[in-house]
């Protein structure tokens, strides 16, 4: 066999060729593995997983407010994760697949169960399917984001992402507890279509504003900071109705655009660097620096 390879060159080449060919296979498959994973945004990453873990146990054993809280958690840890890998440039395939596989359990099974244990178990089968189709539409809108990555609009989201959608969820039920509503079949009547209604949201064309793009560290005008200012004071002071506030305006946001208000926020002052030159800028004299000095 050796003297039939080794009396015909080609024969040879193409063996080396082959050799050669499942090498790079092999270091392209084994390469991140062996590089490991970037430990700081993947700890977030598990922190807001272990959240909805934790979240889904709470709502089962009847505890409301907590599963609520839980899933408010593992929203900030979303929006850390990607914002550290950013700034520290340590992105990588590994992170965007887990992040998502975090999000259907934090943002798409933890919500649905929190809403079906919370107020639509009455409704029985009714309740399963509504839930149901809540988790199964929150993958759809993640291996849909997944897909369109580096396709669209920096700007805007196609569809309710799917932390706002759990947020909105968290936000009712720390609202309604918050003033004490004893009212089942209110609670029933209000719960089931909003729950039904974040899952279509979630898959449809409608374009929701994203801050990704915001920086931090450029001016922004004075009446924008107050804002600011003004939210955080509310959540320090009044969360559980703060949360749901922002929640639905962030829910209502989307219809707005569809509707016509993109024209009204292309007049609306922008900061960062990202600023298009139809946009407004703001006054360099009614500005202060956001999150550090320029």
């Amino acid at each position: 066999m050796n003297k039939r390879f080794g009396s015909n060159p080609r024969a040879r080449a193409a063996r080396l060729h082959l050799i050669s060919e499942l090498r790079g296979s092999h270091r392209k498959a084994a390469g991140p593995l062996r590089r490991g994973v970037f430990l700081v945004p993947v700890t977030i990453t598990s922190l807001g997983l272990l959240a909805g873990f934790y979240s889904l146990i709470s709502a089962t054993n009847g505890r409301f407010i907590r599963a609520a809280v839980l899933i408010a958690f593992a929203f900030i840890c979303d929006g850390l994760d990607g914002r550290v890998a950013r700034l520290s440039r340590t992105s990588s395939l590994f992170g965007v697949e887990y992040d998502s596989l975090s999000d259907v359990v934090a943002f798409g099974v933890a919500p649905a169960v929190l809403a079906y244990t919370w107020a639509m178990r009455p409704l029985g089968d009714w309740g399963v399917i509504i839930s149901g189709l809540y988790v199964v539409f929150a993958a759809f809108r993640l291996a849909r984001f997944n897909v369109q990555t580096g396709n669209i609009d920096k700007h805007r989201f196609v569809g309710l992402p799917v932390p706002g959608a759990a947020a909105m969820i968290a936000g009712l039920v720390l609202a309604y507890h918050y003033f004490y509503i004893d009212a089942p079949r209110m609670l029933i009547a209000v719960v089931a279509p909003v729950t039904a209604l974040l899952g279509l949201l979630m898959i449809s064309r409608v374009p929701y504003p994203s801050f990704k793009s915001i920086d931090f560290y450029h001016r922004a005008p004075m009446a924008v900071t107050a804002l600011i200012m003004i939210v955080l004071a509310c959540l320090v002071a009044v969360p559980q109705i703060t949360v749901c506030m922002l929640a639905t305006a962030y829910v209502l946001s989307g219809p707005f655009l569809m509707l016509g208000g993109e024209h009204l926020m292309a007049k609306m002052p922008v900061f960062g660097p990202n600023a298009g030159p139809a946009q407004t800028q703001p006054d360099p004299h009614d500005t202060i620096p956001l999150g550090g000095n320029t």
